[in-house]
Formats: C-alpha cells, sequence, structure tokens
C-alpha cells in the first residue's frame, strides 16, 4: 500500500493510491482522523493497514480524485524530528570517500557512523533542489533507502525490529561536499534549506520481506550513476534500530536513511557534481522514481 501527502484545492491531506495508483484518497474519507502523515501513522498499527489494504483490494475509493489533479507532496513534508542517517554504509561507497575521511579499514569492523539532517521542509517530488549558488560548491546526490518508524522505539530487541517498521520510501540525501569537509563534520554540509527530497511515497512494510534487498540506484540527467542493492548495506536495518534505540527513544514517522551506495559525484576520477538545469533521479525497486530538478 502507498500512502501519500498532496495538495488538493489549496490543502495538504494525507492521503491512499488506489491498488492501481491512478486516484488517491483521503485517509480521512476511511475514519481515520488525522491533521497529517505522521499522526496517520501513529494511528495506522499493521493491523490497520491490513484492514485498510483490503477495503481497498475490495475496491473501495470514498473522495476518490485522479491523481493527475493533485500536487504530490513529500510523504512527510515537514519532519518532526531530525532525519537520522548512516554514513559510508555500503562497501564500496567507503571505498570512494577518501576525500571526507580514512575509511580504508573494513567497514564491517568499525562503529556505525550517524549524523543528522536538519529538514525544516522537505523537497517534494519534482520540485527542484536548492543549489545555493555563492555558498555551495561541489554539490553532490545520494539515492538512500529511508526507512520509517511506525511507533515509538525504545530499547528494541534486534529480534523485534521488523515490528517497528512502518514503511519505506526514497530519500536524497543532497550534499554540499566542500561545507561537508570544511567544518570536520556533516550537519551543515547536509542541512541546508532544500537538501533532503522525499519520495514520491511511503510504501507500507508488508509490502516487502524483512530486510527488504532492493534495487537501488540514480541517474543525473539520465546516465545511470548508482546501481547497487540494499543487500550490500554494512549495518542492516535491525542492527542500526537496536543500537540506535539502546537509551534513546525513536518517535513514530521518525525517518532513519540508511546510506547511498557508490557512484556519487565526489567518488569520480573526475567529478560531475551537480549544476542548475541538471536533473537527478533516485530510484528504488517496488517504491518508485524521486525526481528533482535542480535550480
Amino acid at each position: 500500500m502507498k500512502l501519500v501527502t498532496y495538495l488538493y484545492r489549496g490543502q495538504e491531506i494525507a492521503g491512499v493510491l488506489t491498488p492501481d495508483e491512478r486516484f488517491v484518497c483521503p485517509l480521512s474519507a476511511f475514519g481515520y482522523s488525522c491533521e497529517d502523515m505522521v499522526q496517520a501513522i501513529s494511528l495506522l498499527s499493521r493491523e490497520e493497514v491490513q484492514k485498510l489494504s483490503a477495503r481497498l483490494a475490495a475496491g473501495e475509493a470514498p473522495h476518490a480524485v485522479s491523481l493527475g489533479t493533485v500536487k504530490l507532496l513529500a510523504p512527510i513534508p515537514r519532519p518532526r524530528q531530525d532525519v537520522v542517517c548512516l554514513g559510508v554504509n555500503y562497501a564500496a561507497h567507503a571505498l570512494e570517500c577518501g576525500s571526507i575521511g580514512d575509511f580504508s579499514a573494513p567497514r564491517e569492523t568499525q562503529p556505525a557512523i550517524y549524523f543528522s539532517k536538519r529538514v525544516n521542509r522537505a523537497v517534494d517530488p519534482d520540485e527542484p533542489v536548492d543549489s545555493h549558488p555563492g555558498l555551495v560548491e561541489e554539490l553532490d546526490y545520494e539515492a538512500e533507502l529511508a526507512v520509517i518508524l511506525g511507533k515509538d522505539a525504545l530499547n528494541v530487541p534486534e529480534n523485534d525490529c521488523e515490528s517497528y517498521i512502518f514503511g519505506y520510501t526514497i530519500l536524497n540525501d543532497i550534499s554540499a561536499r566542500v561545507l561537508q569537509r570544511r567544518h570536520k563534520q556533516w550537519y551543515r554540509g547536509k542541512s541546508l534549506d532544500g537538501f533532503t527530497p522525499i519520495g514520491p511515497w511511503i510504501v507500507t512494510a508488508d509490502e516487502f520481506a524483512f530486510p527488504p534487498r532492493l534495487h537501488i540506484g540514480s541517474r543525473v540527467n539520465g546516465e545511470l550513476r548508482q546501481n547497487s542493492t540494499t543487500e550490500y548495506l554494512i549495518h542492516g536495518i535491525a542492527d542500526i534500530l537496536t543500537e540506535l534505540s539502546a537509551g534513546m527513544t525513536l518517535q513514530a514517522g521518525t525517518i532513519i536513511a540508511t546510506g547511498t551506495p557508490s557512484g556519487v559525484a565526489m567518488g569520480m576520477e573526475q567529478p560531475v557534481y551537480l549544476k542548475p538545469g541538471d536533473v537527478v533521479e533516485c530510484f528504488i525497486e517496488g517504491i518508485g522514481t524521486l525526481r528533482n530538478p535542480v535550480k
């Protein structure tokens, strides 16, 4: 099941796609009273997701409008907390990251690298990434599988992690590489306004085996840049959630970006960074494609 946030007649609405992906229905039409997607996530337990999926499969589509008549927004337009990110979490990407640190040691023997990404407002599908002329040099892209938590998580045992996952989406971790290197940490270089495209929707966790092993990649102006699979995550989703939730509460609706595979501009022998007019497409099998131009 695919959940969306969309703009219709000036109103921002949390909704669901019909199985044919031609129409969208507000969740309120199914009896869920929610002002935004984070509230919807707190209401949609695994059992409720199953019930709603069954209703949609049976042909229910109350107050449906054509997908072509609405504007898709980022599924969680305003995350309530910073996005939690994993750094160099694919081995091949670790090898290409020499310009921002020494990652020559086997990553499997190293602890996970966590950092946060400030998101005042996520970038919608097909909306532009701000290149911040005059401030940003070496603008880069990173296609990532983002995990959405369905309930508050604290001290989660590894064998129970799956029950905490609400769904998955695509996140493009836009990065200003010069700022990232200059400040010796990654928060500022990844947190400028317009640096977090998310979407186009959330696919509920029941659509995938756990842990998901999905083809992931990116294209810039149609050229394939990243091409891998989430099977190659060094620190997997269960490891991440168990470690992060140890002594720290992660609220329902928390977004965890699990890292990017190799193929980013920074890793090229002759880097080709993003510039205004470029179009970035991040894709993940079973979820879709997140497309954003650069301005």
